[in-house]
């Protein structure tokens, strides 16, 4: 028979960490959740010999009710008579009758006993037994999920059991005494350790936590895991481990990875308006994030702006962007260089029809044909390519080539419906770039067209001016400077700026220049000038569309110089003021009273007059040149009256000031184009000039050609007193039959010979056609005649008519 210590151990048992238990409590409300099974020993007959603290809980008969007596009298239902324990099935489900007179269904299993005959019975409730086998089966069928990883840790993170595999490929499971740093990368085992650490020290269970892993039998491969996590407890509730469930959630990585390569090619790719820069954008994020090398080719045409043709062919393409570009490309396949020419083959064909393909290295090899082009075009190691054409509003824009090498897995249909969709984003953004470059360079023809010659060199002044577009040159405004010969050796001087950029900007910037320079011949005052662009103006927004009238108009500063009395004469129409250099190399922004911009008519415009020293450098600019986002138009100014006094040096070429006053905003952002127009004065000299008085007789017509036949000789200009006196007496004597005095004649010598009479009538001369009885009338027409040209200005209280002769 089995000692009392035997008996003790049995009893024992349902304190030992890790059994299961019963939380059920007994009919009739009988003692709480059973810890363990109950044990009973009987001996050969069927009596009972050891009853064990469980076996009371589970019946509530205690061990001197029951030793001793046969164990028949226990189970319901049994005939009475003897009952051998050898007869007893080896398991099965009975029901036990209660001390409390109720009954418990219990399962039971017995075994034979060693030495003596005695037999040990092992008695649980059935409930218990029916949930055990369920966590069985649940236990099992979760082991048998390829995709549901299953481990049991201990305190210490060691693997107790698991069906894990760690990726091998012989398979073999993750033995038990394991830890996770024996299967995953150092820094994913971490991770993975400290949630695990949490759980069994707080208790609180992790539910479909998402973990990025790597396996250390294959590190480059990133793996996301659901996990679930729950701490492990004994009887009394101490913790004794940990479980985990790991669920692989390969499609859902996938499907964000694709989300998100998705999302950074919108927001991406065609941030910038330049063709090369937007493929080299979508082939650095397609290289890693959906190939291991990509390659973007387009057409020869879309380079530059232009559409390609329908149907691309070899040698058609060049390549733009390869990424990664540190990566030791084929000898075929180089940054910038020619596409060559494929055999003709059906998958072609796919490819030029709009579809994207996937090729195997051995069928990309059957469409190249010869192994020699095929090393000469394929990457080293590579396994598979994908490719897909880049079309966009009708075009086939250049295609798209993605290779997978080494270890990596092959494309598959659901990738190359991905690429699909993000070639025809990526190829709307490759024709965005292409038109605007189209664009781009058709608006700098037409500007270049537009603006004058850089310099001049004129009686009055020599003259430079720069043009700097913004971003770059990527944004093309309306920014114009002007330098226009007038009569009387007199010098125009233009500086605007129109609202807007792009086309209808430099169309509005081509119309206004060549209204000033119509205007100019009229010899208008500069208030005059800007007084006839703004009703051009105004009439240019009543020709817009309502919704632009807010984005037409203007900033103009119009100045005229005279080299004869060095006046300067300005007139602004909200335009920064110039800036003035002085001989001295002082300089100062000049004091005006601008006007409101063009767009704004019925206000009066003022002109200022100041006068010029020969060799002052006079700045006309557009604020793109003074205003950035950290200054205002002082500080502006300020910063150009001292860069000109640095930079501009009498031996010094103005068009290189210009180059060096604009060289430092070439490295700082702007968003407005800037032009700069430099002008360094002359002055014609005294003995050059003569001017008479002219009294109100009609004897003063023969004295003002003696005056002028004398002067003449003393230039030696004799060739030209006959042809100069009879200019003079005419203009003379239309003075003083049609002005009213007082008159003066004035003669300049440059380049040309300048005939000037001035009289205080505001009279319009005419020039007609005289008829044969006509006794007058062919005054101005001799002037006409006789001089290179003629015109006629007026001041503020006059009008001088003048003449100009050419000097052999």
């Amino acid at each position: 028979m089995m000692d009392d210590n035997a008996v003790s151990d049995i009893d024992s048992a349902g304190d030992t960490p890790g059994t299961t238990g019963l939380s059920d409590a007994g009919p009739g409300g009988g003692p709480p959740a059973f810890e363990c099974a109950a044990a009973v020993v009987l001996d050969d007959r069927g009596t009972v010999l050891r009853w064990t603290r469980a076996a009371q809980d589970l019946t509530g008969f205690t061990a001197d009710e029951v030793c001793g007596r046969p164990a028949r009298e226990l189970v319901v239902g049994l005939p009475d008579e003897p009952y051998r324990a050898a007869e007893i099935p080896a398991s099965g489900r009975v029901r036990l009758w209660h001390r409390s007179g109720d009954t418990v269904e219990v399962v039971f299993r017995t075994s034979a006993v060693e030495g003596p005959a005695e037999f040990l019975v092992l008695v649980a409730p059935a409930h218990h037994a029916v949930h055990h086998e369920q966590g069985a089966a649940l236990l099992r069928a979760l082991s048998a999920q390829d995709r549901v990883t299953i481990a049991l840790y201990d305190t210490d993170l060691t693997t107790v059991q698991t069906n894990a595999t760690p990726g091998t490929a012989d398979g073999r499971p993750v033995q038990p005494g394991t830890r996770l740093h024996d299967v995953l990368c150092a820094e994913d085992a971490d991770t993975l350790e400290a949630v695990l650490r949490q759980v069994i020290e707080t208790g609180a269970p992790v539910i479909r936590r998402t973990q990025h892993v790597r396996r250390r039998q294959d590190p480059a491969r990133r793996r996301a895991l659901s996990l679930s996590a729950f701490r492990l407890e004994d009887p009394r509730g101490r913790p004794t481990g940990v479980a985990a469930l790991y669920v692989e959630t390969l499609d859902q990585l996938e499907e964000r990875r694709h989300l998100h390569l998705s999302r950074e090619v919108a927001e991406r790719v065609g941030g910038s308006l330049d063709v090369v820069r937007t493929a080299r954008d979508l082939a650095d994020l397609l290289a890693p994030g959906l190939g291991d090398l990509a390659a973007v080719d387009l057409a020869h045409s879309v380079f530059g702006g232009e559409e390609p043709a329908r149907q691309l062919g070899g040698g058609d393409m060049r390549n733009a962007a390869l990424a990664p570009a540190t990566v030791a490309w084929p000898a075929g396949i180089k940054q910038g260089g020619l596409v060559p020419p494929l055999p003709d083959h059906p998958f072609l064909h796919r490819i030029r029809q709009g579809e994207t393909v996937v090729l195997r290295l051995d069928e990309y090899a059957a469409m190249i044909g010869d192994p020699r082009l095929l090393e000469y075009l394929v990457p080293r190691g590579a396994h598979s390519v994908l490719v897909a054409p880049l079309h966009a509003r009708g075009l086939t824009l250049g295609a798209i080539s993605l290779w997978r090498c080494g270890r990596s897995g092959p494309f598959t249909e659901d990738e190359a419906q991905l690429l699909t969709l993000l070639a025809s984003r990526g190829a709307l953004a490759v024709d965005n770039a292409r038109r605007y470059v189209r664009e781009h360079r058709a608006a700098v023809a037409l500007q270049q067209r537009l603006l004058p010659p850089a310099t001049t060199d004129t009686s009055a002044a020599e003259t430079a001016g720069v043009y700097l577009p913004a971003g770059d040159g990527a944004q093309i405004r309306g920014d114009w400077y002007d330098a226009i010969a007038l009569p009387s050796l007199r010098l125009a001087l233009v500086a605007g700026d129109v609202i807007g950029h792009g086309m209808p900007a430099i169309a509005t910037m081509g119309r206004l220049r060549t209204a000033i320079q119509t205007l100019a011949d009229l010899e208008l005052e500069p208030d005059e000038m800007l007084t006839r662009l703004a009703d051009l103006v105004q009439r240019l927004v009543a020709e817009a569309p309502p919704d632009d009238h807010d984005v037409v108009g203007a900033t103009c500063l119009y100045a005229v110089y005279d080299p004869v009395t060095r006046r300067c004469a300005i007139a602004s129409a909200g335009h920064p003021p110039p800036v003035l250099l002085r001989p001295d190399g002082t300089a100062e922004a000049v004091r005006i009273s601008p006007g409101p911009p063009l767009a704004v008519s019925g206000m009066p415009y003022e002109t200022t007059t100041i006068e010029l020293e020969p060799g002052s450098v006079l700045a006309l600019c557009t604020d793109g040149l003074i205003e950035r986002g950290d200054r205002d138009l002082d500080q502006g100014l300020r910063y150009l009256v001292d860069a000109l006094s640095a930079s501009c040096r009498p031996e010094r070429a103005l068009h290189e000031t210009g180059r060096a006053l604009l060289a430092s905003l070439r490295n700082q952002p702007r968003r407005d184009d800037a032009a700069l127009l430099l002008a360094r004065t002359r002055a014609v000299p005294a003995p050059n000039i003569a001017h008479w008085q002219i009294p109100a007789d009609p004897a003063a017509v023969s004295q003002a050609r003696e005056w002028t036949a004398r002067q003449l000789t003393a230039w030696g200009l004799g060739d030209l007193v006959f042809t100069t006196e009879l200019i003079v007496s005419e203009l003379v004597t239309n003075a003083m039959r049609y002005g009213r005095p007082p008159a003066e004649l004035r003669l300049i010598r440059h380049d040309v010979l300048v005939c000037e009479v001035t009289d205080s009538s505001s009279t319009q001369p005419r020039l007609r056609r005289a008829r044969m009885s006509d006794e007058g009338g062919r005054g101005l027409f001799l002037v006409a005649q006789l001089g290179a040209r003629w015109g006629c200005r007026h001041g503020q209280n006059n009008k001088t008519i003048w003449s100009e002769q050419l000097i052999r």
